[in-house]
């Protein structure tokens, strides 16, 4: 007789609550379902329901319980007792904490707001902090894009009215040819995943263009190992040919860019490169050599070649035939720019081959009936299946700008720009070019300023300069000498506050921007000038207030140190108004809230999110904004901030369950019980773009008009894509004399130089500017898929993958310089020397050298044991770049927008000559950071739960 079988659970519960939220492990803002036991995380899972992951986790979401349970987490508010650098601080509470605060920063705004500085590194809140710098007056905020995107942003933002990154996404579904170029694995990570997942599924080729082969290149159909900053040459290359061949789509660059537009051709005239317009500010184009009609008619055929006259007898040409008498230039041509781009002519001929044949051999139609912008009925959508997706690698240089615009051009002429098969807009975008926002530069009667102190500058009248066109920025962002920088500089604060320049700063806050260590170019230098004092031994930047969750580099620099939550112990708005979640179909937001409560994580530990603690400050001060006409706090914290705060009627931080009774969506009314029902949803809100409106946004009658109702755009007007930017001539005109702000001498020729409003390529400043005798190679960092910045890889699972990094050099590459595996070696740029271990990679171009970012460590950060191998053995290549040209004469940094050029750097390599022994640590090497005693034993977590299993089993 058989005995029954035992009843097994197969599925156990692996807790007893479970409760969702947002990841904050990096920037791709997956939902995560997080499971609690006896109040502590057991176990976190990506949700099968949201939007953005659809289930699917990485290692660093997985290891979000090792960065809420880091040992690095701060505790309690900090005040310095010692000298900067030292660690000495002593504990304080919090109501001293803000009592302090508010006594520095209430009589900067009384006598002049722009003496604070107010940055913010990688918060994902600027849609507050930016509000909240309005609010105080001051013109000195900026987020991290400066020293991370911006030419992305920029260039996109300019150009199409969006931009590759989080903002729009290839057409996973429909596409055949993807392009990556310059992506790594750290941002929209899993959605990039499951879309490269369909591509392989269906055979769809996939080209990676970048330096290393790592990540998503790793399963590329084809890798082209290029030069690093040499990607618009390549692009220019395929343009060159698509244009030889007479392989592009003339419709679409008719009806949805600017080709036929008229541009006036009177060198040294005042309106020389801008386009022809009738009396009424309409754009012209030419029907035939004698008529003229509005570009943006029906039913006219206009010529996209050909030279003509205005009726007023100035010469114009259309935007194309400039576009085409540029890039059929035999300089473009693949053999011309073969060598430089490290690329076999042969093989950009293919490209360019395959490029055509995806987009045109393979073009296809969706049966789906829609009505453009003018009114005109489609019973079909025309597909163009080539796609592009971009990232850092091609906008961190300082010829970033353009390299992005030749992208997009690349596109438009394949008319690849929201087609089905092609690139695609996000929700909110496509924005108006350029967006109507700019940055703020004056002052109301209550000082508040006239608008939020980031935006988009649409000529030069909008340059934040006083009289004499010198920078009123502490950052110089919006000068003559980086008049796009619409994200700010972050990179050039810390010097300049140093300096005094434009003027001196009283109080430099900061939030979550390691800029003492892995977040600052010309590392060393920095952390001199933090520490650095007048004569009459005072701080030459007076006052640093710092907030940060975990014991950082920079905690150490802080005058007072601000405790911020882990990212599972607060509420946070991932909103529309910021960097929204939205897929190419839908718009969508979300929230992170407590999941855990701070006060009970661990014994003596009191943190306030940032959020809050901002809110509260504000109101302390008496900020417009955060309070009530008697004087009292408006906001309660940062939850009620995000209910109950409106940016115009009826628009908050976010757009699901709004109304009193959450009836509404986008636009209406605060709902008090709004946070609940997204707890309830999963944490995030979503609502469908209508079918008919998902292709060609810019100019579908459909998308035009849902977007105004959901408040994305200020009216329903076609946007029409630029291939030729009358902004960007707007600025060399002026630094030609015309109109009635030009820039000073001294910016002339560089703003008449590189405000081109066709792309152009230059080689990017340091190689410019040394010597491929003395620095033969590029060196470049690329970032983990299991790392993100700085707080990721202080990780205790993740560290397991990687505790140090190498400098990886192409064997043949170590051969030509003597070098063998492992060998200590010194890599040497125009700024300094670091000594570093290498290792053989063949994944690399040969010109060039790389290593992982951020993973290197300062001793006696981060909590880590006083030997761990990041601060031994690990290194940042932040040593070597110098923040400003090796001339000197500008910020190391792309000329249009003030983006940093990480990735110009230029090297030489050697094995190191040790004195007195064999090398066993990397260099330059700093004292520790007195920042509490760290452990050296194994950390570990999870085993309460397996005790207390089996000893309730027992």
């Amino acid at each position: 007789m058989r005995q029954p079988e035992p009843a097994i659970d197969t599925s156990p519960s692996i807790g007893d609550e479970v409760k969702t939220t947002t990841c904050y492990m990096c920037a791709c803002r997956c939902g995560i379902k997080v499971w609690l036991k006896d109040g502590q995380i057991r176990y976190i899972q990506g949700n099968p329901d949201h939007p953005v992951n659809q289930g699917v986790l990485c290692a660093k979401g997985s290891a979000g319980i090792m960065q809420h349970y880091s040992p690095a987490r701060l505790d309690k508010p900090l005040l310095r007792v010692g000298e900067r650098g030292s660690g000495e601080f002593r504990e304080i509470e919090w109501d001293e904490a803000m009592d302090i605060a508010a006594s520095w920063l209430k009589p900067i705004r009384e006598r002049n707001p722009d003496e604070l500085a107010f940055f913010t590194g990688r918060d994902q809140s600027q849609a507050l902090t930016g509000w909240w710098a309005q609010q105080f007056g001051t013109v000195n905020y900026a987020a991290h894009g400066g020293f991370c995107s911006v030419n992305m942003a920029a260039a996109g933002l300019y150009t199409v009215g969006g931009s590759f990154w989080e903002f729009g996404e290839p057409d996973w579904d429909h596409t055949q040819y993807l392009m990556l170029w310059g992506v790594a694995e750290d941002h929209d990570s899993n959605p990039i995943k499951l879309g490269l997942g369909k591509l392989k599924a269906r055979g769809a080729k996939i080209v990676a263009v970048n330096p290393v082969r790592s990540g998503y290149g790793a399963i590329a159909d084809e890798w082209i190992g290029i030069r690093p900053g040499t990607d618009g040459l390549f692009a220019f290359a395929l343009i060159h040919e698509l244009l030889n061949a007479d392989r592009i789509d003339l419709d679409y660059l008719v009806r949805y860019t600017n080709a036929h537009w008229l541009v006036v051709d009177d060198p040294g005239g005042a309106e020389d490169g801008l386009f022809a317009r009738d009396l009424e500010g309409h754009p012209l184009c030419a029907i035939d050599s004698h008529r003229f009609a509005r570009a943006n008619d029906t039913g006219i055929a206009p010529r996209v070649v050909g030279e003509y006259t205005l009726r007023d007898g100035r010469r114009a040409v259309p935007a194309f035939h400039l576009v085409a008498q540029r890039y059929l230039d035999p300089q473009y041509s693949p053999d011309a720019v073969s060598e430089r781009c490290g690329i076999p002519a042969d093989t950009i001929r293919r490209i360019a081959r395959e490029l055509a044949e995806a987009a045109f051999d393979r073009a296809f139609k969706l049966p789906i009936a829609w009505t453009d912008a003018w009114g005109r009925e489609h019973d079909s959508m025309q597909g163009r299946p080539v796609s592009m997706h971009a990232m850092r690698g091609i906008s961190a240089h300082s010829n970033g700008f353009h390299t992005c615009r030749a992208l997009h051009v690349l596109q438009m002429l394949l008319g690849a720009v929201d087609a089905p098969g092609s690139f695609r807009y996000q929700p909110p975008f496509p924005k108006p070019l350029p967006p109507p926002n700019r940055p703020g530069k004056a002052r109301q009667a209550n000082g508040v300023l006239d608008a939020a102190p980031l935006g988009f500058v649409h000529g030069p009248e909008d340059l934040v300069v006083d009289e004499a066109g010198a920078p009123r920025r502490i950052d110089h962002a919006f000068s003559w000498a980086y008049p796009l920088s619409a994200h700010g500089m972050m990179h050039t604060v810390i010097r300049n506050a140093w300096a005094g320049d434009p003027y001196p700063i009283d109080t430099l806050m900061m939030f979550m921007a390691n800029m003492s260590w892995n977040s600052s170019m010309n590392t060393a230098q920095t952390i001199a000038w933090l520490t650095d004092k007048r004569d009459d031994g005072e701080y030459r930047i007076p006052r640093i207030i710092y907030a940060d969750a975990y014991a950082s580099e920079m905690v150490a620099y802080a005058d007072l140190v601000l405790p911020d939550t882990t990212y599972l112990e607060r509420f946070d708005a991932i909103s529309l108004l910021d960097r929204p979640i939205s897929d190419a179909d839908g718009a969508a937001d979300a929230i992170r809230h407590p999941v855990l409560d701070s006060a009970k994580q661990r014994e003596g530990r009191d943190v306030r999110g940032f959020q809050s603690v901002l809110i509260d400050l504000g109101a302390r001060i008496g900020l417009p904004g955060l309070t009530n006409e008697d004087g009292s706090p408006k906001y309660r914290d940062y939850a009620d901030y995000i209910v109950r705060h409106e940016r115009a009627p009826g628009v908050g931080l976010l757009a699901g369950w709004r109304g009193a009774h959450g009836e509404v969506e986008a636009k209406g009314q605060p709902n008090p019980q709004q946070l609940q029902r997204y707890i309830d949803n999963g944490g995030f809100w979503r609502s469908e773009v209508p079918e008919d409106a998902r292709y060609f946004k810019m100019a579908n009658r459909g998308y035009l008009d849902w977007a105004q109702k959901m408040g994305f755009l200020g009216h329903a007007d076609p946007i029409v894509l630029q291939l030729y930017s009358e902004t960007v001539q707007k600025f060399r005109l002026a630094a030609q004399g015309h109109g009635a702000v030009q820039p000073p001498d001294e910016h002339r020729e560089r703003v008449a130089t590189y405000f081109d409003p066709l792309p152009m390529w230059y080689e990017p400043f340091e190689g410019e500017q040394t010597t491929r005798e003395d620095f033969p190679l590029s060196a470049v960092t690329q970032r983990p898929m299991f790392m993100y910045h700085a707080w990721g890889s202080q990780n205790a699972w993740l560290r397991q993958i990687a505790t140090r990094n190498w400098l990886y050099l192409h064997p043949d590459t170590a051969a030509r310089h003597g070098i063998r595996d492992e060998d200590w070696i010194e890599v040497t740029s125009h700024h300094g020397t670091i000594t570093v271990q290498a290792k053989f990679a063949a994944n690399v171009q040969p010109d060039t050298v790389w290593t992982w970012n951020a993973i290197g460590k300062r001793r006696g950060a981060w909590k880590l044991g006083k030997d761990a191998p990041e601060g031994r053995e690990g290194f940042l290549l932040n040593h070597l770049i110098s923040d400003i040209t090796p001339r000197g004469d500008y910020a190391n940094a792309d000329p249009v927008t003030g983006q940093a050029a990480w990735f110009d750097l230029r090297v030489r390599i050697a094995r190191s000559a040790p004195k007195g022994g064999a090398v066993k640590e990397s260099s330059p090497q700093f004292a520790p950071l007195a920042m509490g005693e760290a452990s050296d034993a194994p950390l570990r977590y999870g085993a309460q739960f397996r005790a207390k299993r089996e000893e309730t089993s027992s």
